[in-house]
């Protein structure tokens, strides 16, 4: 699996990561948190919290985005991104 994250404030892209995880044994949610946590970490941010709006958009789209309210803490950028890469 391989996922690409996005800091955006405005219309810019202001910090952008990929990781890339291959296990066979793992279930694919097991691969997306670990994607996602490994992208947080890249990204250095805490690890948003996940709304169905988000399974929903992720299943439909294979994207899906975090706004500043889903982060326990403030943050610096207004959306985070993320997009499975088919």
């Amino acid at each position: 699996m391989k996922l690409t994250g996005r800091l955006i404030k405005n219309t810019a892209i202001i910090k952008e990561a990929v990781i890339e995880k291959d296990d066979e044994t793992a279930s694919y949610t097991d691969l997306l948190e670990e994607c996602l946590i490994g992208l947080c970490r890249e990204l250095d941010i805490q690890v948003p919290l996940w709304l169905k709006k988000n399974t929903a958009e992720f299943v439909k789209y294979h994207r899906t985005f975090f706004t500043k309210e889903q982060f326990m803490e403030n943050v610096r950028f207004e959306r985070f991104e993320i997009k499975l890469e088919l």
